[in-house]
């Protein structure tokens, strides 16, 4: 290893260091990490800042990298996740992968092995650049310690502009810990976003005006408090039906007389033969993928039968799937600032529309019965009346999800936080984020009994942590959306998917936390009164019958649909 000589103008520093001060210049916060000897030297440097960067330990590298995610959600501003080599990283990649997909701004730092020891298969060693290339922005290794300030301000420059998304740089151990020269760091990043030409606006006033049955579909990443409250002013002034996109019903209160309903996984059958008979349709933000559009089935590929406006953050998004009328690169701040200044035509030709919506959406959200004496829809409905406007509601992936979709209505921007990857274990890290982020909120995980399983030791951080979020499990002693699709493609052929599980309430307390079992809809709310008065991370454990399956089928009906299949 060689130490660079400072000359009589400079001070000596270290690669730790100076990761620590570009941290500190891009306003990070807290930073979410398990251990490793790999970057020892940044653990070092952040043990001198622990007044302005905050480190969060977690049990497990995926639930770091998920926090970090989380925080790219809430705050638009790029969530830090620290990492070792080998193991560490590829833990991690579950939450680069969704931070990909759901465009959410993100840096992975991660421990390498020294230079000198590089190319030999050394002890856990892994060529970052080929293992994250595609599920990435940007990938690098820092192989000089003079160069960290630039490699983390471009880092933090792409994970925020055009879409944002996720940054990986890996930090060889003797570039961290030897002596170098003090750089001059770079100033504070700034967002980079597109504008909508005036043309752009103008042809969009035009089209806009000379429909009949337009549709808003919104969502996606990259919107901010202000612009909500541009596009909530934008769509009342136009008199126009909102629809918001798969894990981003928050884009719009759902209260909202204009709000239409969610774009996504068991669409309401009103609100897709609404987009269906639209002759033009306005989409802000989301990219379109496969759950928005039912597997690409709710629109024609290529050429949507609607006018299509479709609006993106990043150009290489337009055009990749759906050819649209009119494609706009923007920036949603920027967009929606220019639609809310468009005035309506005189006369609406589609008014009434957004009441017959609205009164759809808000019978398609009555809760329906369910077997058993739980009634998951009427649980999120309590919670819609209980919980304070701002509460946060995290969740992974799971047939229980559709009950909080469906019943639960979502009323300030950034109180979802669900993955559009549908990554399983994912809402206990995320809501754990959103506590350190938010303590005076009140925040809400629910998770089935798999996708708790797979990050439930994260219980432990919450509670070294002192955040108080609380847990909702929901039982039903197996993989619940693998066994649906299981009954719908191989009838009565059940393999693979059932669980043998703890007793969770048991479980909390063993980890200090406060638990209990609800087996009745009754006895929800008082246990989650309960749960709010201790101060306590909590879990509510609700056990489910296993044919309880979503709200609109039982497994029994599945199965029964599957064995119709297999006799065609």
């Amino acid at each position: 290893m060689t130490s660079a000589v400072s000359s009589p103008n400079t001070l000596p520093t270290t690669g730790a260091r100076l990761v620590v001060d570009a941290l500190l210049t891009h306003g990070v916060e807290r930073v979410f990490c398990v251990p490793g000897e790999s970057f020892l030297a940044i653990l070092d440097s952040l043990h001198d800042e622990t007044s302005r960067i905050q480190t969060i330990v977690c049990r497990h590298e995926a639930a770091a990298a998920n926090m970090a995610e989380a925080i790219g959600k809430l705050t638009g501003r790029p969530g830090v996740a620290l990492v070792t080599r080998g193991p560490g990283a590829t833990h991690a990649s579950i939450g680069v992968h969704t931070a990909f997909q759901d465009s959410t701004p993100m840096i992975l730092l991660i421990g390498q092995c020294a230079r000198e020891h590089m190319d030999r298969e050394a002890f856990q060693e892994i060529d970052y650049r080929r293992m994250f290339g595609q599920m990435t922005k940007w990938v690098a290794q820092i192989d000089d310690p003079r160069r960290i300030p630039e490699y983390l301000s471009h880092a933090f420059h792409i994970a925020t502009s055009g879409r944002p998304g996720p940054v990986v740089l890996a930090l060889p151990e003797d570039v961290l810990s030897d002596a170098c020269e003090a750089v001059p760091g770079a100033p504070r990043y700034q967002r980079v976003a597109a504008s909508p030409a005036p043309a752009q606006i103008a042809r969009l006033n035009e089209m806009l005006a000379a429909s009949k049955k337009p549709f808003v579909i919104a969502g996606g990443s990259g919107w901010t408090p202000e612009a909500t409250a541009d596009f909530a002013r934008f769509v009342e002034t136009w008199q126009l039906p909102v629809g918001c996109a798969f894990r981003f019903q928050d884009t719009l209160n759902n209260n909202h007389p204009n709000y239409a309903g969610d774009v996504g996984l068991g669409i309401n059958p009103a609100l897709a033969a609404r987009i269906d008979e639209a002759d033009l349709l306005l989409v802000l933000g989301p990219r379109m993928g496969e759950s928005t559009t039912g597997g690409y089935t709710l629109l024609d590929i290529p050429k949507t039968t609607q006018t299509l406006i479709h609006v993106h953050q990043g150009a290489e998004e337009l055009g990749r799937v759906y050819s649209a009328d009119l494609p706009i690169v923007s920036g949603m701040p920027e967009m929606v600032s220019a639609l809310v200044a468009l005035k309506p035509p005189a006369v609406i030709p589609w008014s009434g529309a957004i009441e017959t919506a609205h009164d759809a959406y808000l019978a398609w959200r009555k809760p329906r019965p369910m077997l058993g004496d739980v009634q998951l829809g009427e649980i999120m409905e309590q919670l819609s009346e209980r919980l304070p406007a701002d509460a946060i509601v995290t969740n992974g992936a799971g047939n229980y999800a559709t009950w909080l979709h469906r019943h639960y209505a979502y009323r300030h921007f950034r109180s979802q936080v669900a993955p559009t990857s549908g990554a399983m274990g994912y809402g206990v890290p995320a809501a754990i984020a959103a506590k350190s982020l938010y303590p005076e909120r009140v925040v809400v995980a629910f998770a089935g009994d798999g996708c708790f399983l797979m990050s439930s030791q994260e219980l432990a951080t919450a509670m070294q942590y002192k955040l108080a979020v609380i847990f909702v499990v929901v039982n039903n002693q197996q993989y619940g959306t693998i066994r649906m699709h299981q009954e719908r493609h191989y009838p009565n052929r059940v393999h693979g998917t059932a669980l043998t599980n703890p007793d969770f309430a048991a479980y909390a307390r063993a980890f200090g936390a406060h638990g209990e079992l609800v087996e009745s809809t009754a006895q929800f709310m008082p246990a989650f009164e309960r749960a709010v008065k201790t101060g306590l991370p909590s879990v509510i454990e609700i056990r489910i019958p296993q044919d309880a399956s979503t709200p609109a089928a039982t497994l029994d009906q599945v199965r029964q649909q599957g064995e119709k299949l297999r006799q065609k």
